[in-house]
C-alpha cells in the first residue's frame, strides 16, 4: 500500500463508503503475511516507497514464485534479484506479468509505465563490458523505483578519451553509478569531473590479484575524489536503490 492508497482509503472511511471494520481489516492486511518459510513485509511500500525486494539466492523456485505472486497480486511493482531461469519458469507458470532479464539476473513485474514526476536522470557507467551484468542490475533497480536511466558502457581508464567524449551525459545526470573491476579507478575519475553524487560499485571481474573484487573495493574506498560513496562487491541492486533515494 502506498501513501496515496492510504489517503484514498481514509477518504472512503470518512465518506461512509467503507465501514470501521472494513478499514481495520485493510490496515491489518497491509502489515505482514507469513508463508511459513517467509514473512512478507507488505508495509514496506508505505515506509520506504517500494515493496520488499526478493533475493532469489538460497530460495527454491517455488518459494520465489509464491513470494513474488503475493506482491504482484497487490498490483505492486515486483523485483527479484540474483534469479535463475528456474526461478523465472516457476513464477511464469503462475502469472504472465513476470519478465526475466538474463544479463542482470532479475525478474520484474508491474514495472512503472513511466518515471515518477520530478525524477531526474540516473547515469550508469561501466569501466568494461565485463561489468555490464552488475550495471544492468543497478539500471533495472533504478527503473523499477521510478527513475529515468541512461547507460554509458565500456569507458574505463584504459581509454579515458571514451569517457571524456561523453561530457554532456555526465553533466546532465543527477546521480551517477560507476561500476568497475580490476583496480577500480574509474569512480575517482568521474568523481573529479562532476558535482553530483557518485556511487561506486566494485565488481569481482579481473585477474588474480584483484582478489574477487577486493582490490577494486579498497581502491574505491581510498578515492581522493569528494562525493564518492561505495557499495559492496557486485551490489548493483544496492547502488540502484541508493541512487533512487538520492534522486528522490
Amino acid at each position: 500500500m502506498t501513501k496515496e492508497n492510504l489517503k484514498h482509503l481514509l477518504k472512503l472511511f470518512k465518506s461512509g463508503k467503507i465501514s470501521e471494520e472494513g478499514l481495520t481489516n485493510k490496515l491489518v492486511s497491509m502489515q505482514v503475511e507469513s508463508l511459513g518459510y517467509a514473512t512478507i513485509d507488505h508495509h514496506r511500500t508505505l515506509r520506504k516507497g517500494f515493496p520488499e525486494v526478493i533475493l532469489c539466492e538460497g530460495k527454491t523456485p517455488q518459494q520465489v514464485a509464491n513470494i513474488a505472486l503475493k506482491i504482484i497480486n497487490r498490483n505492486q511493482p515486483m523485483l527479484a534479484t540474483r534469479a535463475t531461469e528456474e526461478h523465472f519458469k516457476a513464477l511464469k507458470k503462475k502469472t504472465r506479468k513476470a519478465l526475466y532479464d538474463k544479463t542482470s539476473r532479475t525478474i520484474i513485474a508491474n514495472k512503472p509505465k513511466q518515471p515518477l514526476k520530478g525524477r531526474k536522470k540516473i547515469l550508469v557507467i561501466t569501466a568494461g563490458t565485463i561489468d555490464i551484468p552488475v550495471a544492468e542490475e543497478a539500471c533495472i533497480t533504478a527503473q523499477m523505483l521510478g527513475n529515468p536511466v541512461e547507460r554509458l558502457f565500456d569507458v574505463g581508464v584504459a581509454g579515458i578519451h571514451r569517457l571524456l567524449n561523453q561530457t554532456e551525459k555526465l553533466m546532465t545526470a543527477n546521480v551517477i553509478i560507476v561500476v568497475a573491476g580490476m583496480e577500480g579507478a574509474l569512480p575517482s575519475v568521474v568523481g573529479g569531473l562532476v558535482d553530483v553524487p557518485v556511487i561506486a560499485v566494485p565488481t569481482s571481474g579481473g585477474y588474480g590479484t584483484s582478489f574477487g573484487g577486493v582490490a577494486a573495493l579498497l581502491g574505491m574506498l581510498n578515492t581522493c575524489s569528494s562525493g564518492v560513496t561505495v557499495v559492496n562487491i557486485d551490489n548493483g541492486f544496492g547502488a540502484g536503490f541508493a541512487a533512487s533515494v538520492m534522486n528522490r
